[in-house]
């Protein structure tokens, strides 16, 4: 059994991957301070896990997005 069990939807991931890419676009033109570090940190996991299809959290509440 994979450690990585897909438990996001194809819409939980888009919508993951375009606040990564918000968070990201606002952290390197507008923000700065610990606001530009937390949104970088937001926008990097975000799109992380879009990516894989896969949220730690949703694991550990029992969270799944995922069609059976």
């Amino acid at each position: 059994m994979s450690l990585f069990v897909r438990n996001e939807s194809s819409l939980d991931r888009i919508i993951r991957a375009v606040i990564g890419v918000v968070a990201l676009v606002l952290a390197f033109t507008t923000l700065t301070g610990i606001v530009q570090v937390i949104a970088l940190v937001v926008g990097v996991i975000m799109l992380f896990t879009a990516a894989v299809g896969f949220c730690p959290l949703y694991r550990i509440f029992g969270i799944s997005t995922c069609p059976v």
